[in-house]
């Protein structure tokens, strides 16, 4: 078993799954509004670290799906060492075949999706599964995400800039809107390299700003370390 991430009030074993812990994994965690939130879905829940972010950000419950047996077996130890093991559930199975079997609306769902449609794939099968858009296109996790959020609940997901213009496409033809987004850049004088963007029901003028992450001598942003202040121990 490999070391343990640990964060101020958890932490996280992800040796055995498909996603290795991340910056965009952390940003989505830090930056999805959880206000008036109540139930939360996080959909590809990988070792179950925004899951674990945003359980700890706010009194709700929160759901998780995970595809990947050893990944979903990791994220429920995970839960379960957790201080909110009483509020968190995880779900085996793809998010088709959950939303097929389950009428549950949420206030707030989050994913870090795949996103590589026609990338070279590597040799890791199940790193493939998670990385990949095969197993769970946009047109089926929007699909999915209108039928499980609530009436006035939030979408919140991460993805490189070059495809959340499809993605804003394939939202709107399921009826869901994005309404803000925060350009990440990855070091000041460079252009964003991910795009969080937050969805709705309800359509509304587009908010946008940014957010960067590196200084050009390579430490870390004021604006960064406030968003992850308090999950990161060296903030």
């Amino acid at each position: 078993m490999g070391k343990a991430f640990q964060f101020k009030q958890f932490a996280v074993d992800d040796d055995q799954s498909t996603m290795k812990i991340g910056t965009d994994a952390v940003l989505l965690g830090s930056w999805s509004n959880i206000e008036n939130a109540e139930h939360i879905l996080d959909i590809g829940s990988g070792s179950g670290i925004i899951a674990l972010m945003l359980a700890q950000r706010s009194n709700a419950f929160v759901d998780a799906v995970e595809i990947d047996k050893s990944s979903a077996q990791q994220a429920a130890r995970n839960f379960e060492k957790s201080p909110w093991k009483n509020k968190m559930k995880i779900y085996h199975t793809s998010f088709q075949d959950f939303s097929v079997c389950n009428t549950k609306t949420y206030d707030l769902i989050v994913s870090n999706p795949p996103f590589f449609i026609e990338a070279l794939k590597s040799e890791d099968v199940y790193r493939n599964l998670a990385r990949h858009t095969d197993t769970l296109s946009f047109e089926d996790l929007m699909k999915g995400i209108s039928k499980h959020l609530s009436p006035k609940g939030k979408v919140c997901v991460i993805l490189p800039v070059s495809e959340s213009i499809s993605f804003k496409l394939i939202a709107e033809l399921n009826g869901v809107f994005c309404n803000y987004q925060t350009g990440v850049i990855s070091k000041k004088g460079l252009p964003p390299y991910r795009l969080l963007m937050e969805f709705s029901k309800l359509k509304t003028d587009l908010k946008e700003d940014s957010l960067c992450i590196l200084n050009e001598d390579l430490s870390y942003t004021e604006e960064f370390k406030y968003l992850t202040k308090d999950f990161y121990l060296k903030f």
